[in-house]
This record gives structure tokens, C-alpha cells and sequence, in this order.
């Protein structure tokens, strides 16, 4: 949990907010009426995050670091489920490579550095599983069952895609039954079912918005079978290493690989084969719960590997040292274990530097919020007005809006409701722009890209009547959009 808090928060405000950690900052911020609103029109999957963030930046503020730390406490909360589950089923050595190999996926500090809900999910999914294998060791257990069926509920309600992860918890039933291990069973299925009724209103309003939500999505090939491992891994280094870790613990308990490899490999299967429907739900983020699994096997793969390397051990005639509490021989054991992880470290630290870039979750727009703001900030005169020029799925609007000093007066010329009052992503903007603008004397518009005319990328009669009644007097080309200032005509 230390390694992995740790390396998350290594330059977790470096980044600006991408398009969906905007989103979480607008909606969080509405009340939890306007937030129950929005989730009947959209985004039903994220109701729960939305919820729990409300009432976390209602305590901590909508900093960087506090709109982010949810996620990094989720993160460092599943690197203790790796260890628990990889101690459970392969010892507590492979535990601890595993829950080491977990704080280092380029990955993990990825999500585990943006506000959004899949860092939660990787922990809910995660802990299903510890909470499932805790269940079997006590089958009649009520309380155990009912632990497991409550935390399936909270993976569903936040993101209905993660309970794929059931099917790896399938797999290991049905492997426990082919065994002649039958305890379990009906517990199992009850829970399943509990947890799945919990959830049942999300599924309902999450199967009418899904074509809404996902259009843009296409149907995968085969090959997004195997092009999807270094997008989840967020490094084709580092996918390369684990895989290849968790298949030297092909001697290891079958039980435990049977769980791992399940988890790890069905979800992605199986939304890919629903992925050739109506829908695609082929996202590299919603299968992001499959991680811990691969870190789990790997641990047990380099536990495996380093197992026999050990020093010869200490003569009977010498003395044994006092100076330390663990012995040489036990030291040295660990000493393979150790070079294993810091090679892992060095060849994804690259990956590990660019999840820290300052574009990085804005990919691949690179839209420069701050400096748009910063350039307003920096000329702004009392009176000014602004226009943004947005649209799926740029967040020009918000980004800039989240920038910018609170206390600074920006009037949006043609906004005509705000996305809250709409119980939307999205504002509504005047039906007729000349009727909208006032007497301001200078107007900043700030558009998508780098364009020569800032009002070629307006729309046609919002342009028309900025074109009729101001001129421009400078434009400041950024990072993914220009900001332009217009000054009223004499």
C-alpha cells in the first residue's frame, strides 16, 4: 500500500484535468438533486462516483490533488488486495512480489492520478475477489456471503461493465465443482444475485444510454484482442514483462491460476464478443479491473523464479551474526526478488514519466486549459465577456472555467443555460446570437485548435454577429485551442 500511494502521488498534479475529470469537477459540483437529474438523462453508470465526489469536494475542496486522491487511495487499497490474494493462494512471498509488481504498472499510477471512477472499480473488483475467497474457506458463513454480495453490488453501481469479473469468480466455482469441492455453491449464488438487484436501476437506465454514451466506439477486430494489452497495461513494455512473469507460474497451484487467468482474460473476451452488437463496449478503461489479476500470477511467477536462489547456508562452526534480525541466507533470498523489481522499475520508467505529462489526460487534444486562462487572467479588463466554442468531446468551457481565478467576471455572450441547468453535459446556447450580445467592449473567444481566424471556428451566425459589431485585436495560439480578443468597432 506505502509503494503504491507512494508512486501515485510522485507528480499527481502535474497533469492538467482531461475531458472526463472536467466532467467529474462540473458535476460534482451541482447539488445531489441536479445530480439525480443529470444521471436520468446520462452517465447512470457514474451516479455512485458522481455522488461520492460531491461529498468529497464538499470537505477537501477541487484541487488537483484533491479531486485525484480518491483515486490514489483506491489504488494503493487494491495493491493490498493483490498481496492478501496472491499470499492466500500462492504464499506470502508471491504476495508481496505481486502487490511490488502492481505499484509499479504504468497503469496504476495512470488512473490512480485522474478523477474518474475506474480506479475505484479496480479496488471494489479486486476486493470482490479477496472477500469470495475469504467466503469459501467458510462456506456456511452468512456474514462473509453477505460481504462478498455487498461489495459485487458496489462494483456494479460503479461501472455495470466490471461485473465481468463474476465470471472469473464462475470460473474458480466451476473448477471447485469439477474437484468435487461443492461448498459454496449456493451461498455464492445468492450473493450474486443480492448484488445484482442492488444494481438493477443502473442497469435499466445504463442499457437506454448506452448508444448515447458509446456511439463513437467502434466494433473491435481480432486483432483488438491483442492490441488491447498494452492500452490496459498503459505500457507494451511493462504488458510484455507481466504476462511473460505470470506464465512462469504455470507449476503453481492450479486453483489459483485458474482464478487469476479467469479474471484476467474473460472480461475482455466477452466484451468483445458483445462489442459486435448494437453497442461496442471495447474500452481499454473498462477492463482495467483485469490488472490486479495479471499482478497477482506475475508475483507468483517471480516468486517462482527466485525461489531456489539462495546462499549457501551459514557454517555450524561460525558464530551467526547479531548485527541484523534477519539472517544472511533469508536476506539473499530476496536479493533476486529485488534486482527483479528494480529492472521492471527502469524499463517502464519512460512510460512512467510520460503518464506524467502535462497533456497526458487530455490525449489527443493537448488542449492548454490553464494557459488560455492564464492569458485571459494576464489582459482581462472589468467588463469583458467570452465566448467558448465547444462540442463533443472538448471541454473548452469547463476547462478554462476551472482555471480561471473564481472571482474573475466572465458573462458567457450566447449561453442561454448552463449544462447543470439542464440537467446535462452540455449548455444550450441563444437561438438568435445578435438578440444575446450587450455593450461590451472586448470579447475573448476561444476555440479548438490553431486556426489563422478564430471566427472561422465559431458557428456561422454566432460569427456573423461578433463579425458585425467587433474586430480582432490579437490572438495567443496554445496548446490544442487559440484564444483570440475581440474589440468592440468604433
Amino acid at each position: 500500500m506505502a509503494a503504491t500511494l507512494a508512486v501515485v502521488l510522485v507528480g499527481i498534479g502535474d497533469p492538467q484535468l482531461g475531458t472526463d475529470e472536467l466532467v467529474t469537477w462540473d458535476v460534482a459540483g451541482r447539488g445531489t438533486g441536479r445530480i439525480t437529474a443529470l444521471v436520468r438523462n446520462v452517465d447512470a453508470v457514474h451516479a455512485a462516483y458522481y455522488l461520492l465526489m460531491h461529498g468529497w469536494t464538499a470537505v477537501f475542496g477541487d484541487s488537483h490533488l484533491a479531486l485525484r486522491t480518491p483515486s490514489a487511495i483506491a489504488m494503493s487499497g487494491a495493491a493490498a488486495c493483490v498481496a492478501l490474494i496472491g499470499a492466500r493462494l500462492f504464499g506470502r512471498r508471491a504476495g508481496l512480489c505481486g502487490g511490488l509488481l502492481f505499484a509499479l504498472i504504468p497503469a496504476v499510477s495512470r488512473f490512480g492520478q485522474e478523477a474518474r471512477g475506474y480506479a475505484l472499480v479496480v479496488l471494489a473488483a479486486t476486493l470482490a475477489t479477496y472477500l469470495l475467497l475469504r467466503a469459501l474457506d467458510r462456506p456456511r458463513s452468512g456474514w462473509r456471503w453477505t460481504g462478498y454480495a455487498l461489495c459485487v453490488a458496489v462494483v456494479g453501481l460503479l461501472h455495470l461493465v466490471a461485473l465481468t469479473v463474476v465470471l472469473g469468480h464462475v470460473a474458480l466455482l466451476v473448477f471447485r465443482f469439477v474437484r468435487r469441492e461443492r461448498g459454496g455453491l449456493w451461498g455464492f449464488g445468492l450473493a450474486v444475485a443480492a448484488g445484482a438487484a442492488c444494481v438493477l436501476p443502473v442497469v435499466v437506465l445504463g442499457r437506454a444510454q448506452a448508444s448515447r454514451q458509446l456511439f463513437w466506439l467502434p466494433a473491435p477486430g481480432v486483432w483488438g484482442l491483442v492490441e488491447i494489452w498494452p492500452q490496459v497495461f498503459a505500457s507494451a513494455l511493462c504488458a510484455g514483462a507481466v504476462i511473460t512473469l505470470a506464465a512462469l507460474a504455470w507449476k503453481e497451484a492450479r486453483e489459483g491460476l485458474v482464478l487469476c487467468l479467469a479474471v484476467a482474460l474473460l472480461p475482455p473476451l466477452v466484451l468483445w464478443a458483445a462489442s459486435h452488437g448494437a453497442v461496442s463496449y471495447f474500452r481499454f478503461q473498462y477492463v482495467l479491473f483485469t490488472v490486479p489479476a495479471w499482478a497477482v500470477a506475475a508475483g507468483a511467477g517471480l516468486a517462482a523464479a527466485t525461489r531456489g536462489s539462495r546462499t549457501a547456508p551459514a557454517s555450524r562452526t561460525a558464530p551467526a551474526p547479531r548485527t541484523s534480525r534477519m539472517s544472511l541466507p533469508l536476506r539473499a533470498s530476496w536479493l533476486p526478488v529485488a534486482v527483479g523489481l528494480a529492472v521492471l522499475a527502469l524499463l517502464v520508467l519512460p512510460d512512467q514519466r510520460r503518464m506524467r505529462g502535462a497533456f497526458e489526460h487530455d490525449v489527443p487534444h493537448a488542449a492548454d486549459y490553464a494557459g488560455a486562462a492564464r492569458t485571459i487572467e494576464k489582459y482581462h479588463r472589468p467588463g469583458d465577456a467570452v465566448v467558448y466554442v465547444r462540442g463533443a468531446p472538448w471541454m473548452l468551457d469547463q476547462g478554462v472555467r476551472y482555471y480561471l481565478r473564481r472571482d474573475l467576471p466572465l458573462r458567457e455572450v450566447f449561453l442561454a443555460a448552463t449544462a447543470a441547468e439542464n440537467n446535462e453535459l452540455y449548455p444550450t446556447h441563444c437561438g438568435r446570437p445578435e438578440a444575446c450580445l450587450r455593450d461590451e467592449s472586448r470579447i475573448w473567444v476561444v476555440v479548438p485548435g490553431n486556426v489563422p481566424d478564430s471566427l472561422d471556428a465559431v458557428p456561422v451566425q454566432q460569427a456573423r454577429a461578433l463579425r458585425a459589431k467587433y474586430t480582432a485585436y490579437g490572438a495567443e495560439h496554445l496548446s490544442g485551442l487559440t484564444v483570440t480578443l475581440l474589440q468592440r468597432k468604433p
